[in-house]
């Protein structure tokens, strides 16, 4: 049975001419750890916080990943001692507050939905009122 994971990666600032080699290799070691990539998004290259390994930039990528719970370990002992990495986060997604989050999304969009039928009726009313 898969988890789901987000895996923030910090590569080094100066891969950024060329991402896809770094991208391939993390690629790689998520499926060699049995391991699916369901979203990828880069966040680009930012100022750090603080300095890591005498770098004060890194590029940012974001993954959101299926794998077995025991892979975990050997995934993040893999990407400590991949050179291109300088830092990396990898926590587990909790189904009730993406749940919540959906819910939150879905009220939302339909308070948006009354409210241009509101403004609508007020509109007409007004109009009424010129007359």
């Amino acid at each position: 049975m898969k988890r789901d994971y987000e895996l923030v990666v910090l590569l080094h600032p100066d891969l950024e001419i060329d991402l896809e080699q770094p991208l391939t290799k993390l690629r790689k070691i998520i499926a060699d750890n049995k391991g699916e990539i369901t979203k990828e998004d880069n966040w680009g290259k930012r100022k750090l916080a603080y300095r890591i390994n005498k770098e004060d930039f890194a590029v940012y990528m974001y993954f959101e990943v299926s794998l077995p719970p025991e892979t975990v370990k050997k995934l993040q002992s893999t990407l400590n001692i991949t050179d291109e990495a300088l830092r990396y986060l990898l926590t587990a997604v909790d189904p009730k507050a993406i749940a919540a989050k959906l819910e939150a999304e879905e009220r939302e969009a339909a308070r948006a939905a009354e409210k241009p039928q509101e403004e609508n009726s007020e509109t007409k009313t007004e109009a009424k009122e010129e007359e």
